[in-house]
This record gives C-alpha cells, structure tokens and sequence, in this order.
C-alpha cells in the first residue's frame, strides 16, 4: 500500500485530522514519513490510527490501546483484563440506573420524589443510614421491573 496523507487517512477512518495529531501526540502511532510537511501514513500506521479510533468509539481508555499495540503479551493482556474488570463495573451500575428509572416510570404520580410512597421511601432510607446497594437489592434486586409509558 503507498503512503496516504494525514487527511486522507482521517477520512478513512472517519475522523477529524487534529484526532491523528493528537494521537500523535500521546505517543499511539507515529507518520511513516513527512512529504513537504505532511503527515503520511503507511499501512502499519493505518492498523494502529483504526485500533485507536475502535477503542476511542467503544469508550476503552487509549492507555488500553497503547498497551495492546506496544507492552508485552503478559502486559497489555494484564491491563486488557483490568479494562475489563471496569467495564464489568460500569455495566452492573447502567443496569441498576435502568433498573432504577424502570420502577420510577411505574408511579403515576406527577412528581416522584415527593408523591411515590416507593421512591419517596428509598430515598428517605438514604438519608437514615442505607447505602446504594442496600437499597438496590431490597427494592429492585435481580428481578426484571416492568416498564410503562406515559
């Protein structure tokens, strides 16, 4: 494959050219060569900018990225499995956001936090010494809770 400048490559991977300086920047991938000033990539360069731009779209930290593309199999795979261990996290938090703001759509009250007898308790407990995940698995646990429409 020849060399691509620095816009060419942006548009290819649907990004703005400053993100490829700024991953410059940060050390993730390097211009195979200038040609009177302008960045041009190869497609080793190419295969690193496309690995960025997944984990950047996918959320994943570029420190994850960079592991993946410069540390040692034991290394990068350690921190893969970190990234991993975080997005668990997050996930198991979005499902109790959800969980949360599904029970709430089921009162019919026009103001939740002071007409929901339901919310209007949980929040109360919050107050007088309940914790998140308390709470959490009294009042919604492992059980699906229905959602209705206004």
């Amino acid at each position: 494959m020849e060399l691509i400048p620095i816009g060419e490559a942006a548009r290819r991977l649907h990004l703005n050219s400053s993100a490829l300086r700024y991953y410059e920047e940060r050390g993730l991938v390097r211009p195979a060569t200038r040609h009177a000033g302008t960045r041009m990539y190869g497609q080793n360069e190419l295969r690193r900018l496309a690995l960025v731009a997944l984990m950047q779209r996918l959320g994943v930290r570029l420190d994850t990225a960079a592991a993946i593309m410069d540390e040692s199999g034991e290394q990068w795979r350690s921190v893969v499995r970190d990234q991993i261990d975080e997005l668990d996290a997050l996930i198991e938090r979005a499902q109790g956001a959800r969980k949360f703001l599904s029970a709430a759509l089921t009162c019919p009250a026009d103001h939740p936090t002071s007409e929901c007898p339901h919310l209007v308790g949980v929040l109360d407990r919050l107050f007088t010494g309940g914790t998140f995940e308390e709470l959490a698995e009294e009042h919604l646990g492992d059980q699906d809770v229905p959602v209705t429409r206004p």
